[in-house]
């Protein structure tokens, strides 16, 4: 590797490589801008199920023998909170929103033409509640349903402040994914803008100069821009994509960027001790950090790739988006960032300006002490640390998934508001009733299609059964099947899976041939659990093997590997552990999204795998000098203030996904942030080097003591 990477680092660090290299990224950038815009390609209404999903099955086969010309639904929430719903008042909302005739909404049932008795139906036992069922014009995408929203909530709030007691919302899918595609618009440049500051600051508090803050933030910058503009042409050329994972991933880009940026000058630093010329400085200092830094990327990189083998497609869409974002940093680390640092040379670390054969500059600071003291006290320090992390890692056994989407939003967002009313006022199952197809040998008549519903709601968890249709041959049967659970609960999924087994046989009970297939919310979150699950170890067996065999490609040995990688494993399983008790325990987080054990599987092993190789790297460096025990101290002592400086800003970068309102990124964020600081000060500096005295050891008449 280094045959192929040091040709280009060295030509990098000469002042003509310097210069097209920087030339080249800026041009690079300006042409890519000039490209369609990623936010023209961004959706919210993704669909993260295998094609062969019994769910989707179930819904082609219904659209099929039921063809739906229908928009998306929406609904109308009226509420008084102290009393009686006032119909009239109603009525003055609903008709200034039909009187605005907003472009997109196709209808909206208009009450006043109902007989009084028609309108209880429609009305909250208690009274306190009307809803009103919505309709969209079919076809319309997220940007619409925020446009409706925006109109619909403007009109109707404006006439409800006049009023003695109604509030008005609008939920439901149009209201959910109106309100969402506004919460990422706003929440993606509060993330930006928040991930800039934190860096910023961290890099001035620690560095003391702020041309070592500028310099990696000018390049992360120029990535940005540059990826940011490729995922777009990617868009353009068909590909989803979520508003989540450009989150993610613009937090992965200045994360890992401003990472390997601190490797370099940090080296940088060092060789301006020994080499006069920064030209000469920068060529050594590549060659020392260039292959580590290459094989970083590439285990972040192969971990990206590792998606592709997973059945969720939200999975598989992570990974052209993430791929080509770390192919870029990849880049950007051993072109663009050493040929910044070589233009501003000594005066980027001003006013600590590195002076030429002056050893003296090199400080270890507190990395000093702590690395004799690992190295003199292995079992006690990375004993302590190992059970520490063992009693952590238990408890994954309290892991709780949450399915409710809209639980996920911001307490205060209008949609979510009217949903738990609806939720607290009507029946539960009403808020998302599964679909039943029933497709027979024969005609199924009045009496099979009534000993069915009879059957089913004998069922406890079955609140009611409506009939829905029938085809004209009457071979097939469509019925809505209301929950008297939660539609969005583990019970609820849970039963759902029990029913769709049992229900062939219920069939066969009543003579009648045919198959069953439930469709809806509830059956899909029931088939993601299931696929999740799958994807789950899956992912944790390919990406393991595969960070496995990079390791043995850099290490050049059968031990060494293993024992980074399971203390990498074991930091993750701890970091997963202590974040579900801590969201808890801090912020009210009973349960986490079924992605956040997933995303941060992937993000903690790769990215943790770096500082291992650092340390490693910078070992075994040392080691053809020294023995083990030296070698060990040296490196501790060498990179132990660049990878405690990059773990915090990394910790802190992921933390800025607190920032956001989505309660699956908050979590995520926080957990990627705790699992960050637990490997860059507890595994990186004390648990591995315990684990290297142990198994590696001096061979008699190769070293020389110094």
């Amino acid at each position: 590797m280094r045959k192929l990477l040091n040709p280009i680092t060295d030509w990098v660090a000469t002042k003509r490589g310097m210069w097209i290299t920087i030339i080249a990224w800026l041009v690079l950038m300006v042409g890519l801008s000039a490209g369609p815009m990623l936010g023209d390609y961004k959706v919210t209404n993704f669909q993260a199920l295998p094609d062969d999903a019994q769910s989707l099955i179930a819904e082609k086969k219904t659209e099929e023998l039921f063809p739906n010309e229908q928009g998306t639904p929406g609904i109308l929430v009226f509420h008084n909170e102290n009393g009686d719903i006032i119909v009239d008042e109603v009525k003055q909302i609903l008709d200034g929103i039909i009187a605005e005739d907003i472009k997109g909404i196709e209808t909206i049932v208009d009450i006043s033409a109902l007989p009084p008795q028609a309108l209880t139906g429609f009305m909250s036992e208690d009274g306190s509640t009307m809803i009103v069922p919505m309709e969209s014009e079919k076809g319309l995408g997220n940007n619409e349903y925020s446009e409706i929203n925006d109109k619909a909530t403007e009109v109707g709030t404006k006439i409800a402040k006049s009023l003695e007691s109604t509030k008005f919302y609008i939920t439901g899918p149009v209201g959910i994914a109106g309100d969402t595609i506004k919460l990422f618009e706003q929440a993606d440049f509060v993330l930006l803008f928040a991930t800039i500051v934190i860096i910023l600051v961290l890099l001035i508090a620690i560095y003391r100069s702020p041309l070592l803050a500028f310099i990696p933030l000018l390049a992360t910058v120029i990535v940005y821009q540059v990826v940011n503009q490729s995922v777009a042409l990617m868009g353009a050329g068909g590909l989803e994509i979520n508003n989540s994972t450009t989150s993610i991933m613009s937090i992965l880009l200045f994360a890992a960027l401003i990472d390997y940026s601190l490797f370099v000058f940090s080296r940088f630093r060092e060789e301006l001790n020994k080499y006069e010329s920064k030209f000469d400085a920068m060529k050594y200092a590549m060659r020392a950090t260039g292959e580590p830094l290459f094989f970083a990327g590439g285990t972040v990189f192969a971990a990206m790739l590792i998606l592709f083998f997973a059945s969720f497609r939200e999975y598989q869409n992570f990974a052209p988006i993430f791929g080509i974002a770390i192919f870029f940093i990849i880049l950007a680390s051993i072109t663009l960032v050493p040929a910044l640092f070589t233009l501003f040379g000594r005066k980027a670390f001003w006013p600590k300006v590195p002076k030429y054969n002056d050893l003296k500059e090199i400080k270890h600071g507190v990395w000093g002490p702590i690395a004799k003291f690992v190295v003199n006290k292995p079992g006690i320090s990375g004993g302590v640390v190992a059970v520490i992390l063992v009693i952590t890692a238990l408890n994954v056994f309290n892991l709780e998934y949450e399915f409710d989407t809209v639980k996920k939003f911001p307490k205060d967002l209008p949609s979510r508001v009217g949903y738990e009313i609806v939720e607290s006022k009507y029946d539960k199952g009403e808020l998302a009733p599964s679909t039943l197809l029933i497709i027979g040998e024969e005609s199924l008549t009045a009496d099979d299609s009534k000993a069915i519903i009879e059957k089913l709601q004998t069922e406890d968890e079955i609140a009611a059964v409506r009939m829905m249709g029938q085809t004209e041959d009457a071979k097939a049967l469509k019925l809505s099947v209301s929950l008297s659970l939660n539609p969005y609960s583990k019970e609820a999924l849970n039963y759902i899976d029990d029913l769709r087994e049992k229900t062939p046989d219920m069939l066969k009970d009543l003579s009648i041939d045919g198959e069953a297939h439930y469709s809806g919310v509830t059956t899909k979150l029931a088939d993601e659990r299931q696929v999740n699950n799958k994807d789950i170890i899956k992912i944790v067996i390919l990406e393991t093997l595969l960070i496995l065999v990079l390791l043995f490609a850099l290490t050049r040995s059968i031990k060494m590997p293993l024992y980074m990688m399971a203390t990498i494993l074991l930091s993750y399983v701890s970091a997963l552990g202590l974040g579900i008790f801590l969201v808890d325990v801090l912020f009210g987080y009973e349960a986490v999204g079924t992605r956040v054990p997933v995303y941060a599987f992937i993000f903690l092993v790769a990215l943790g795998i770096d500082y291992n190789i650092i340390l490693v790297s910078r070992f075994m460096e040392e080691r053809r000098t020294y023995r083990v025990k030296e070698a060990l101290e040296i490196a501790i002592r060498n990179t132990g203030g660049v990878i405690s400086s990059a773990g915090i800003i990394l910790a802190a970068t992921f933390a800025a996904l607190t920032t956001m309102p989505i309660a699956d990124l908050f979590i995520f964020g926080f957990m990627i942030a705790i699992g960050i600081l637990i490997d860059t000060f507890l595994v990186r500096g004390m648990l591995l080097p315990a684990l290297i005295l142990l198994f590696e050891k001096d061979k008699q008449t190769s070293h020389n003591s110094q």
